[in-house]
């Protein structure tokens, strides 16, 4: 029973991970599958709780609310929880380094607080009062983001590199994306706090992964096991293989191998989504530009009469400035007026 529990357990935090990846990156091969995942789902679930379903998806998924602030909260103390029972005690029989393990505790201090600042502050929202100074900060490229455009919600006129958010009812100032897991709009003031929110997030699953299975090779090696025979099913003595010791090592310590399993796939989702944002900070662009930047410009070429110029071409960016000031924006957000930085 216990096995079954931590298997949907399990099941249950990888569909949560892949689901994130999906909404986080918004690729069409990443909606594929998820709409193909839906159509088999849709098979097995009866018609009374698919018919809920859109409603419950549509107060998760389009609606301010705190339900994945919570699942994030319990999760992530499920998970050390496990690493201070279990991986902990372990760790200090064998005098494993008091500071080696106490680094995920301080990484995970670090993370609570820029996971703290990403729900509450704001990420720029444009108001009247402040509509015509951001208006001023960066500069219209005449494909994405057009002059003179108002907001037909808002009744705003729309700055550069802003957008609408229809989940916070608000328009945003270089808007990147809504996300549910902070409940909050990731814009141009609260885009630091969350890389170093998502930067301590993966640097936290990685550093218990790894002393999980520093902790599991030593136990292996200290105890000689590697160097045993087992009978197999033939009766024929055989030296012990590395999917022997990992099936031992399943029966003897389950909730260690189930959480090390976690941690690790956790570490490479969010090492890759890493990535992508510093990809795009680098480059000076939001999940909103990247996702719509190509279709921008296709739209843009077919309407546009006389072939475009190389360096329009190489030049679509008009906001990046080089990697240290792109970098440098996201953690000091560009307020001087673009005409004042041209001078």
């Amino acid at each position: 029973m216990d096995f079954l529990v931590l298997f949907l357990f399990y099941l249950v935090l990888v569909l949560i991970g892949v689901v994130t990846v999906c909404i986080c990156s918004k690729t069409h091969y990443l909606k594929g599958v998820v709409r193909g995942g839906a159509q088999i789902i849709s098979c097995i679930i009866p018609k009374c709780l698919q018919r809920a379903m859109p409603k419950l998806l549509h107060y998760l998924f389009r609606t301010r609310n705190h339900t994945f602030i919570i699942l994030h909260l319990i999760l992530q103390g499920m998970v050390y929880s496990e690493y201070t029972w279990e991986i902990f005690g372990y760790c200090r029989e064998l005098e494993f380094s008091l500071c080696y393990l106490l680094l995920p505790y301080f990484l995970l201090i670090i993370n609570l607080v820029f996971f703290t600042l990403s729900c509450v502050s704001d990420p720029g929202t444009i108001t009247k009062a402040n509509e015509l100074l951001f208006l001023q900060v960066y500069e219209f490229d005449e494909v994405m983001f057009l002059k003179n455009m108002k907001c037909s919600t808002c009744n705003l006129r729309k700055p550069a590199r802003s957008k609408h958010c229809s989940v916070c009812n608000r328009c945003v100032h270089r808007f990147d994306h809504h996300c549910v897991w902070v409940n909050n709009c990731i814009g141009a003031w609260n885009a630091r706090y969350f890389l170093l929110y998502l930067l301590t997030l993966t640097a936290s699953a990685a550093t218990m992964a790894i002393v999980s299975t520093v902790f599991l090779v030593q136990l292996v090696v200290l105890s000689d096991l590697y160097l045993e025979t087992y009978i197999d099913h033939l009766g024929h003595f055989q030296a012990v293989d590395i999917f022997f010791l990992i099936q031992y090592l399943f029966l003897t310590f389950p909730r260690i191998i189930f959480m090390l399993g976690f941690v690790m796939m956790l570490s490479f989702l969010l090492g890759g989504y890493l990535c992508f944002i510093l990809y795009l900070a680098a480059t000076n662009q939001t999940t909103n530009e990247w996702h719509n930047g190509d279709r921008a410009w296709c739209h843009h070429c077919r309407h546009v009469t006389r072939p475009l110029s190389a360096d329009t071409q190489v030049n679509r960016n008009i906001h990046s400035h080089g990697l240290w000031s792109n970098l440098g924006e996201v953690f000091l957000p560009a307020t001087a007026p673009y005409e004042r930085k041209k001078n």
